[in-house]
């Protein structure tokens, strides 16, 4: 049976905020017959669509776990998840325009599908949830990854105790509201973890919170008063943000099925990868290419062996960022939508602008940007009332969908050239693409795929995850604790 081992040392910080050095727990995670629940990250039918709308409600308030009860609680599941939880463990969707294969126990069956955009109606969190039916072994801890912009948590569910099993929940929330939302999200989790019940499999108490991220250390003294104050005995254990990544990677592309999918340029169409053709000896090398605020390019070599060689400034929270000054959009999600109805030729600078038709003779096509934001320029400088212009005037000559999808193209492409870049300077042709701001948005993963195969000529391959944005999140929760090792908090130990 195909068991998760983990056993490091990381860092502990004991009630004098000083670091001392404490040894990983050794968690065992069943992965027999895991699944991911809820597909949506490629095509689902206007049927399930349905389904999965009506059992989803608007998350409007993560503060609380009145969320949690209808869609994804602790306590008991509800029928209509149910259900799609039990279609989705044999099936896998491929996608190709608005028809795909359905292979479902093996067998595939034509459907005809709709595309399926994000929907910020919907809880996104509900289609990463992962079920463990074979797990059984208990889990007395919680992880939470606290990055520049996004805060990552990962946490596990047990089924009635008649069952063996349970499930892997995910949920993120903005890094700013951490001391009130995110906090008040983790309390409600290990209070209701002190109350085990029937159906939710008499669940351990959380005692422990595996932390990474910066704001690990950022946030630390803030959440020991919090718990302290509120006399939870929690033990707070930062772990190593680089670590926690490529284990987590390495986790989920070796333990989940259908975690792992690229995009075909050719027939225009995402691909799983094959799982069978995938283990934890032909893995490596590869390069792990982390699109947060900034960027992180991560050569790992083996299990454990990795250097950070390099990365960018500009990443997610540059786009974000720009998009918040430039646009009305109210949040992420939003600006990829309106990215996704831009057309980039109002505002960049083509090769075929320049020569009127493509430069076959150094491989550029017309259509290729060779400026990125240079018509905006020209449009300005020779408008005879140029110098009457305010900058709303000046903004207001373009189309806020275009300036979307302009600094989309320009930050992307250029974290694909120098992801290429690094990978060519390693020798390294797997190049592995994570990180929150990727979110399953299809333009952002054809960006990221076409760049990497223009300028290695078809010689590197880009991969993509479902579980993209909690890397570091799944890292940490598979190290665990080891609660012989941990001095006591303050408060006792439970």
């Amino acid at each position: 049976m195909p068991l998760f081992h983990s056993k490091r040392k990381h860092s502990y910080i004991q009630n004098n905020g000083e670091l001392s050095t404490a040894s990983f727990g050794t968690i065992k995670i069943e992965c027999s017959g895991a699944y991911i629940a809820n597909d949506h990250l490629l095509l689902v039918n206007k049927e399930r669509t349905d389904i999965s709308a009506s059992s989803s409600s608007t998350n409007s308030s993560r503060s609380s776990l009145d969320t949690e009860e209808s869609e994804e609680s602790p306590a008991s599941t509800n029928g209509t998840s149910q259900s799609l939880q039990e279609s989705n463990r044999h099936e896998y969707i491929q996608a190709n325009g608005s028809a795909t294969t359905l292979v479902l126990n093996g067998k595939q069956q034509q459907q005809q599908l709709l595309p399926v955009p994000i929907d910020t109606t919907i809880d996104q969190n509900l289609t990463k949830r992962i079920t463990l039916p074979q797990h059984s072994t208990e889990i007395i801890h919680i992880s939470v990854d606290i990055g520049g912009t996004l805060t990552k948590l990962v946490y596990f569910t047990r089924n009635s105790y008649k069952q063996r099993g349970g499930k892997l929940h995910f949920r993120d929330f903005q890094t700013e509201n951490f001391t009130l939302e995110v906090l008040d999200f983790i309390i409600a989790l290990v209070k209701k973890s002190c109350n085990p019940t029937e159906s939710n499999g008499n669940q351990p108490p959380i005692t422990h919170i595996m932390a990474t991220g910066g704001g690990a250390h950022k946030f630390y003294q803030f959440m020991k008063s919090t718990f302290e104050k509120r006399k939870l005995p929690i033990k707070i254990v930062p772990t190593d943000e680089m670590e926690c990544l490529i284990k987590g990677l390495d986790w989920l592309i070796t333990k989940i099925p259908n975690e792992i999918f690229t995009y075909d340029l050719k027939l225009d169409k995402t691909m799983f990868v094959d799982d069978d053709a995938i283990t934890q000896d032909n893995i490596y090398p590869y390069l792990l290419v982390n699109i947060g605020s900034g960027v992180s390019m991560i050569k790992v070599t083996g299990p454990g062996k990795f250097e950070r060689i390099g990365g960018s400034s500009l990443g997610g929270g540059t786009l974000w960022g720009l998009l918040s000054l430039l646009t009305d959009a109210k949040d992420y999600n939003e600006m990829l939508e309106m990215a996704s109805k831009g057309n980039n030729e109002n505002v960049d600078l083509l090769v075929g602008d320049i020569y009127g038709t493509s430069y076959n003779k150094i491989g550029l096509k017309a259509s290729h940007i060779a400026s990125s934001f240079a018509k905006v320029f020209k449009k300005l400088r020779f408008n005879t009332d140029y110098s009457k212009l305010t900058p709303q005037d000046k903004l207001a000559m373009f189309k806020q969908q275009d300036i979307a999808v302009s600094l989309l193209y320009l930050i992307l492409n250029n974290i694909g050239q120098i992801s290429y870049l690094q990978a060519l300077r390693f020798g390294l042709k797997r190049i592995y693409f994570g990180g929150s701001y990727i979110s399953g948005h299809m333009q952002t993963i054809h960006t990221l795929s076409y760049a990497v195969n223009f300028w290695s000529n078809g010689d590197m391959q880009s991969y993509f995850l479902r579980h993209e944005g909690y890397l570091g999140s799944v890292g940490a929760f598979m190290m665990g604790p080891d609660t012989k090792s941990l001095p006591p908090t303050r408060s006792g130990t439970p």
